[in-house]
């Protein structure tokens, strides 16, 4: 089997990940989202590195406007990045926090690993199974065309769902502590993702979605 080399490692040494750890989505009809499935890219030590770090960020549940009314979003969350690197969502302004220690060599490694450039990340913590993420595509026009999104989970396995948008056409992808799942170009314009609840689920879920932005894009 090919080893995949990996670079930049925090925590203990990682042995690499071998073909068979590398799923690419496909579906009955052939209509496949654009995303490639890394299971076990972190190691359990790598996780638990960044989870102390997590306990320590400011994540705050915000108030965003659906449908013309304020709602609390059903999770915390909070946002680092590169000076000039604010986040707009549901007209509210996120100032982008200065990484923390961890997270920097999380971005690095992805860099490293799989040339995934990132200068901003958005972390979602999701309490337990009545948590969860609606439908929706990571859109915004300031995030550079043609670049992937990174997004690596930790803690409770969650069911992370995609659907085309014109055929309808759904594909779950259970992922677990550690996972990467690389967004290609295409998958936005094409695709909407969801976290749907799960009741069943008591533990958290953490997750780390990088993006490359355009600095500065509404000053």
């Amino acid at each position: 089997m090919t080893k995949f080399q990996h670079g930049l490692d925090f925590g203990d040494p990682h042995d690499g990940l071998t073909q068979d750890d590398i799923v690419e989505a496909r579906t009955k009809n052939q209509i496949s989202p654009p995303v490639t499935w890394i299971k076990g890219f972190l190691s359990p030590k790598q996780q638990q590195l960044l989870i102390n770090e997590v306990n320590h960020y400011p994540l705050e549940r915000v108030s965003i406007q659906v449908y013309g009314k304020q709602h609390l979003t059903p999770r915390t969350q909070a946002w680092f990045g590169d000076p000039g690197c604010d986040y707009h969502y549901s007209k509210l302004h996120i100032t982008a926090l200065a990484w923390p220690k961890v997270l920097s060599r999380l971005r690095a490694k992805l860099l490293n690993d799989h040339q995934i450039d990132t200068n901003s990340v958005l972390v979602n913590r999701y309490a337990d199974g009545h948590d969860c993420m609606g439908w929706h595509s990571d859109d915004e026009p300031e995030i550079v065309s043609g670049s992937a999104i990174a997004s690596v989970t930790l803690g409770a396995c969650r069911d992370f769902v995609v659907r085309h948008k014109q055929t309808k056409t759904k594909v779950n992808f259970a992922l677990a502590s550690g996972d990467l799942l690389i967004m290609h170009p295409g998958m936005q314009q094409h695709w909407q993702h969801a976290l749907p609840k799960r009741l069943k689920v008591v533990e958290p879920r953490i997750n780390f979605t990088f993006r490359q932005i355009i600095p500065n894009y509404y000053r």
